[in-house]
């Protein structure tokens, strides 16, 4: 489903990302680590064709990531956006999957299934204004759902969300990935990462440090954390 072959990316002398390789599978639950400022984001923008790599190439679902059709089936929560807070949050689903050019049956369809996934049901219909960071964070990832995406991309998605918020985004995740959902993951909750993801690849400083299977990674009984750690820290 992803695949990035000697990625690098470039700021001036800045190099956010250092010749960078390694692959997602369909239907596969993908954690992408690494510390503030280690490229991250700036391989999800690439990928999303935000910004052009320096050189190398990405692809998502056999075709170049510049390719607009690629980005067909792709659903996308960034780290931060602003949700309208003048809007009620039904108002928004529905603006949101207007722009995917779905008929009204449709949108009407699949809002009503995604307040009630996200755990949103009965507020709605009230303005986001009033809402918790964490109800702001549910209605966005609903939005990243419309379409029924194939690829879900996700940059910190459990940001503001309480501990049950948390587990419920796991157990979301889970179900989605279970129905054949290939996802994309960004977080710094690292426990949570080590129950759900399938893989994970480590990255500092631009530099890819480890890819491979979770259960791979964690075998010698240390935690995800305790790895993640190692591996940063040399």
């Amino acid at each position: 489903m992803i695949e990035l072959k000697g990625v690098t990316k470039r700021y001036g002398p800045l190099t956010a990302v250092d010749n960078v390789s390694f692959s997602v599978e369909t239907g596969e639950c993908f954690g992408l680590l690494g510390p503030n400022g280690a490229g991250k984001t700036t391989i999800v923008r690439m990928l999303l064709d935000l910004t052009r790599p320096t050189s190398g190439s990405l692809c998502m679902n056999g075709s170049p990531s510049h390719f607009a059709v690629c980005r067909t089936g792709v659903g996308y929560l960034s780290e931060e956006s602003r949700v309208p807070q003048h809007l009620p949050g039904w108002r928004y689903l529905l603006r949101s999957a207007e722009l995917l050019n779905m008929s009204r049956p449709d949108a009407i369809d699949q809002c009503t299934r995604i307040v009630e996934l996200v755990g949103i049901k009965g507020r709605e219909g009230t303005k986001v204004g009033t809402y918790s960071k964490g109800m702001i964070q549910r209605l966005r990832l609903g939005a990243a759902l419309l379409g029924d995406p194939q690829l879900l991309i996700l940059d910190e998605p459990t940001v503001g969300l309480d501990p049950i918020g948390i587990r419920e985004t796991r157990l979301l995740l889970d179900s989605l990935r279970n129905r054949g959902m290939t996802i994309f993951l960004n977080s710094h909750l690292l426990s949570e990462v080590e129950k759900i993801c399938d893989a994970v690849a480590i990255i500092n400083r631009g530099v890819l440090l480890i890819k491979d299977t979770t259960s791979e990674i964690v075998k010698d009984g240390d935690g995800l954390e305790d790895v993640f750690v190692r591996y940063v820290k040399g």
